[in-house]
C-alpha cells in the first residue's frame, strides 16, 4: 500500500469517528507515514546534491542525454515533494481532527472520561487532554473571581437551558457514596432511583453511572 493511501486510510478512520465513539488511535499506520516521508526527503535530498556536482560523462557531445536526466531528476523530486506535502496535510487533519473531538468528550463528560474512549488514545493525547482540563479549571476560577464569587464556574454544566432543577435518576452500576454539593451522602447502588439536583448528577449521567427516568 502507497504512503497516499495509508494517509488517507487515516482521514477516512477520522471522519467515522466521534466523541461517542473514539477511534483507537493509529500509532502504526503514523508512523509508516513519518518513516516514508523521512526516506522520501532523504531520495530528495541525494538527488538534489547530485545536481550540483558536475557531469562525468556524457553520452553525445552537446550533453543532451545529461540534460534529460537533470529533467528527470527533477521531475522526480517534485513528485516526491508532493507526496510528502499530500500526508503531511493528511497526519495534521487527522491529529486535528482527533483533538477536536477530545475537546468535545471533555465537555461531554467532564475530567473523568470513560475508559472505553481512554483507552482508544495515544500517551500524548491523553498529555494534551490533561493540559486542556487544567486550563479550562483555570479559566473557570479566574471568571469567577472576577464576578466577585467563590469556588469557580462550571461552564460545562446545562450546557442546554434545564426544565427542572431536580431529576429522577437510576443508577446503572455500583458506584458507592456520593457527597452532593449540598453535603448529603448519597449511597448509590444498581438498581437504586433518587431524585438528584441537576447539578449534582450531570456528570454521572454522561459517564454513565445514573440514567435520567423519563417518563
Amino acid at each position: 500500500m502507497s504512503v497516499t493511501n495509508i494517509a488517507m486510510d487515516l482521514i477516512k478512520s477520522v471522519k467515522r469517528s466521534t466523541s461517542h465513539r473514539l477511534a483507537p488511535y493509529d500509532d502504526d499506520k503514523v508512523r509508516r507515514c513519518i518513516e516514508e516521508m523521512r526516506q522520501l526527503y532523504e531520495e530528495n535530498r541525494q538527488d538534489l546534491l547530485s545536481l550540483r556536482l558536475p557531469s562525468q560523462s556524457s553520452s553525445s557531445a552537446d550533453g543532451s542525454a545529461t540534460v534529460r536526466d537533470r529533467d528527470n531528476i527533477v521531475q522526480t523530486v517534485v513528485i516526491r515533494h508532493a507526496t510528502m506535502e499530500r500526508v503531511k496535510r493528511c497526519l495534521l487533519a487527522y491529529h486535528h481532527a482527533r483533538l477536536m473531538q477530545i475537546k468535545e468528550i471533555r465537555w461531554q463528560y467532564g475530567a473523568g472520561i470513560p475508559k472505553e474512549i481512554r483507552q482508544n488514545m495515544s500517551n500524548h493525547e491523553l498529555k494534551w487532554f490533561s493540559n486542556y482540563c487544567t486550563a479550562l479549571a483555570s479559566f473557570m476560577r479566574a471568571d469567577a473571581d472576577e464576578m466577585g464569587g467563590s469556588g469557580g464556574l462550571d461552564l460545562t454544566q446545562s450546557l442546554k437551558p434545564p426544565k427542572s432543577l431536580l431529576l429522577e435518576v437510576r443508577c446503572l452500576k455500583d458506584y458507592g457514596e456520593f457527597e452532593t454539593e449540598c453535603g448529603n451522602v448519597i449511597n448509590l447502588t444498581k438498581g437504586s432511583q433518587h431524585l438528584m439536583f441537576r447539578s449534582d448528577c450531570e456528570n454521572l449521567i454522561l459517564q454513565g453511572v445514573l440514567q435520567h427516568i423519563i417518563d
